[in-house]
C-alpha cells in the first residue's frame, strides 16, 4: 500500500456531503432519522420523494468524496439530451475502494430475511472483499458510511454486525438508502459509468495502478415504478449510452488492447435492453455475461506516448427501446 493511499480516508472525506444532506433535508426531499442501534438513516427515495440533487450527492458519497458529479446538457443523444458526468483523479480508490457495490449484506432467513448490496466508503473499513487486497487500500476512520439500493433500512442486528466489522460504534454508522425506482436511485446507479469501466479493467487483468484519471458520462435514465424496468433503464444508460475516457501510463500497446476489450459490445449478451436479458435468465443476475457491465464507448489515453485509442460506440436505438 502506497503512502499516499494510506493518507486518503474515504469515510472522513464524505462527512461534509452527509452534512449537506442533513442540513438541506427538506429542500432535497430526504428524511434523516436514527435507527434502533443509534445509526443514522438517510432516506433519499423510499418513503420520501427524494430528488436529482440528492442523487447527485449520493453519487459523490459513493465515490468516497473523491469524484465530482454534475448534471449536464449532452449532445450525442437527440431524444435524451441530459446526462450525468463523473470525474475523478483517484479512480481506483473512488470507484473500486468505495463506489463498487461489493458487500452482500444479509440478515435473517426465510421471508423475513434482509438483503442489500452495500456500496460506499464503509466497505474500505471492513475490507471484507478481495478487491481491497488487489488495489492495496484500506481506510481508518471512526465513521462508516454506506449507500444501499433498497427501500428498507437494515435491521438492528445487521447494523450491529456491520459496526463490528468496521470497528466503529453503531452511532457512527450512516446508511443512505434509495431504491432503483426513485429519482435519487436512478441518478446514483447511472453514476457508476466510470466504476464499471474500472471493474472490467480489473477483470481483464489490466494494471490498475496505471489508471490515473477517469471521466465518464451517460444519459439520465427516466425513473420507473417497476423495479425490473427501472433496473433495466439504469443499466442500459451505461451499457448502450455510456462514454468514458481513462488516462493510463505505460506502453501504448496495452492502452490499445484495453480500448478494444473494454466496451460493452464485447460481451456475448450485448444487443438487447437489459430488462429483456434479465428476464431471459429467469432473473438470475449472475448468469448474465459479466463483461456486459461496461460503458458503450471508451477512449484510452496513453499519457506517455500521447496517443488515444478508441473502442465501442453509442447505440441510440437501444437507448430508445429501453427508455420509451
Amino acid at each position: 500500500m502506497t503512502s499516499d493511499r494510506m493518507m486518503i480516508s474515504v469515510n472522513e472525506g464524505v462527512l461534509p456531503l452527509i452534512e449537506t444532506l442533513t442540513n438541506r433535508a427538506d429542500a432535497l426531499r430526504v428524511k434523516v432519522t436514527r435507527g434502533a442501534a443509534g445509526e443514522t438513516i438517510i432516506d433519499a427515495g423510499a418513503a420520501v420523494p427524494g430528488s436529482f440533487e440528492a442523487g447527485r450527492i449520493l453519487t459523490e458519497i459513493c465515490l468516497g468524496g473523491l469524484g465530482n458529479v454534475r448534471l449536464d446538457a449532452g449532445s450525442y443523444l437527440d431524444r435524451w439530451p441530459f446526462t450525468l458526468t463523473v470525474t475523478t483523479s483517484q479512480p481506483v480508490i473512488a470507484c473500486l475502494g468505495s463506489q463498487y457495490a461489493g458487500w452482500q449484506m444479509t440478515y435473517g432467513e426465510g421471508d423475513s430475511a434482509y438483503f442489500s448490496m452495500g456500496s460506499g466508503p464503509g466497505r474500505a473499513l471492513a475490507g471484507k472483499e478481495d478487491i481491497f487486497r488487489d488495489i492495496g487500500y484500506a481506510d481508518r476512520s471512526d465513521n462508516a458510511v454506506f449507500v444501499l439500493e433498497t427501500d428498507t433500512a437494515p435491521p438492528e442486528g445487521l447494523v450491529r454486525q456491520i459496526a463490528d466489522a468496521c470497528d466503529v460504534a453503531p452511532e457512527r454508522l450512516t446508511f443512505a438508502i434509495a431504491p432503483t425506482t426513485s429519482l435519487a436511485g436512478s441518478i446514483q446507479i447511472v453514476g457508476r459509468v466510470v466504476e464499471v469501466a474500472l471493474h472490467k479493467a480489473h477483470e481483464l487483468k489490466f494494471d490498475l495502478s496505471r489508471i490515473v484519471e477517469g471521466i465518464g458520462t451517460a444519459p439520465l435514465a427516466p425513473p420507473h415504478p417497476d423495479f425490473i424496468t427501472a433496473m433495466g433503464r439504469t443499466n442500459d444508460a451505461v451499457i448502450y449510452g455510456g462514454r468514458i475516457v481513462l488516462y493510463v501510463t505505460g506502453p501504448a500497446e496495452d492502452a490499445k488492447a484495453l480500448a478494444e476489450k473494454l466496451p460493452s459490445a464485447t460481451a456475448a449478451d450485448y444487443g438487447k435492453p437489459f430488462a429483456e436479458i434479465f428476464k431471459a435468465y429467469d432473473g438470475d443476475f449472475y448468469k448474465i455475461d459479466p463483461m456486459l457491465f461496461s460503458p458503450a464507448e471508451v477512449q484510452i489515453v496513453a499519457i506517455d506516448s500521447g496517443e488515444t485509442f478508441r473502442g465501442g460506440s453509442i447505440d441510440p436505438k437501444l437507448i430508445d427501446a429501453s427508455f420509451d
